[in-house]
Formats: structure tokens, C-alpha cells, sequence
């Protein structure tokens, strides 16, 4: 069985708008989860618990993809 690691991580932004962190010492780091379903999960549960703070933002990496060159990015990979 493939393992897909994902790692949910956020912080607080410089400006809701970009996908800046105010400072990359302060990330937090809310772990690395064996599939998307878990770390969807983690991330929600994040997202949630900081929805009355519109600069902070919760992320999940898809670590696999960083073991396989040869997989494309997905199209939300592209957004910038």
C-alpha cells in the first residue's frame, strides 16, 4: 500500500488576501496525518477553532508529492 503523507500546518497572514505569514517562526504546526481524510479532518477542526481571525490560515501539503517529481501539481497546487 502507497502511503500519502500530509502535513497541516497555518498562520497568521500578512494580508487575508495573499498567502504571506506574518512570521514563519510562529507557524503552527498541527501534524502529519497518513491520508487526506485525516488531515482534512485536522484541518477543518483548525479552520474552525480560528474562524473569528480573518488573517489566520490553515494549509494541507501533500508531502507525497514531494517524494514523486513526476507527479503533476494538482490546480489548486497552480494558484499563487
Amino acid at each position: 500500500m502507497t502511503q500519502r503523507l500530509h502535513l497541516v500546518f497555518g498562520g497568521e497572514l500578512t494580508n487575508p488576501s495573499k498567502n504571506v505569514f506574518k512570521n514563519v517562526d510562529d507557524l503552527h504546526i498541527v501534524g502529519i496525518y497518513p491520508d487526506y481524510e485525516s488531515a482534512h479532518h485536522a484541518w477543518k477542526a483548525e479552520a474552525q477553532r480560528t474562524v473569528d481571525n480573518a488573517h489566520m490560515r490553515y494549509f494541507i501539503a501533500h508531502l507525497h508529492r514531494l517524494r514523486d517529481e513526476e507527479t503533476p501539481a494538482s490546480p489548486t497546487e497552480e494558484l499563487g
